[in-house]
């Protein structure tokens, strides 16, 4: 059995092709999915993709990387994450990669989303590019280590992992893991603890070999659990099993 923690099922790439997409996972042992917000504008409709069906979750959250887009205060975040479906706050951080200083508004971003976590009692999904260590201070200085989270998507060093495992941060790992020369991401995957691992695909992007370029989706995340399997040198049930284990502990709005 397999989850999917990371996914953007709503974007157009996808949403046209949910019933397939939902017999393809039903196929591969994949029996959840956490859809992630990144921006408010859309997530009624993301909302609205969620709500009838049983193994799919959402989460709510505006992306470091959406620079026009309207900002959710704490308190609006804090009542929608009310509805039962929604098990996180974010995705939220900070990505510096294609945008220049002043970044102060993504900073506050990040900060009111943290606050919002702390004032609901749910998990963060972080996204970090280019600011490990500006993410690792603020999520220190906000204290959400009360909540803890997920650094989704991870492709920072192991010293990286090792400050946000510091702060009970779970792991995830896309299918970039499965790429020859991602020999960083290899290495935090042979390292990090079972018990603090997740597996995603960020679907509908960075599709895992044997698919790599075409639309991703969630129904793949089995080969991101196989490679990692064969890093740690041990059977992918026993990477399934850990990560599912993860999800419903960390996610634990979710109904087994």
């Amino acid at each position: 059995m397999y989850v999917d923690s990371h996914c953007h099922l709503n974007f157009p790439e996808l949403a046209a092709d949910l019933p397939a997409i939902l017999d393809r996972m039903a196929a591969n042992q994949v029996t959840h999915a956490l859809v992630v917000s990144v921006n408010m504008p859309e997530w009624p409709g993301l909302m609205s993709l969620v709500e009838p069906q049983a193994n799919l979750w959402a989460s709510v959250g505006v992306h470091p990387d959406y620079e026009d887009t309207p900002d959710p205060e704490p308190d609006e975040l804090v009542r929608l994450a009310a509805h039962p479906k929604v098990v996180a706050i974010g995705e939220t951080g900070l990505d510096y990669y294609r945008l220049s200083e002043p970044l102060d508004w993504q900073r506050e971003r990040f900060r009111h989303h943290i606050r919002a976590a702390r004032d609901v009692g749910l998990p963060l999904i972080v996204h970090t590019r280019s600011s490990a260590e500006d993410t690792v201070r603020m999520l220190r200085e906000e204290g959400a280590a009360e909540v803890g989270g997920v650094m989704h998507c991870f492709t920072e060093t192991w010293e990286v992992a090792q400050a946000a495992l510091d702060q009970n941060f779970h792991i995830s790992l896309s299918g970039i893991v499965t790429f020859k020369n991602a020999h960083v991401v290899h290495e935090v995957a042979a390292k990090v603890p079972l018990d603090r691992l997740l597996i995603e695909t960020d679907s509908p992007y960075l599709a895992p070999v044997p698919y790599r370029g075409k639309i991703n989706d969630p129904s793949k995340v089995i080969h991101v659990a196989e490679k990692i399997a064969d890093l740690k040198g041990i059977s992918v049930a026993e990477v399934a099993r850990a990560s599912t284990e993860n999800f419903f502990n960390l996610f634990n709005k979710i109904k087994r």
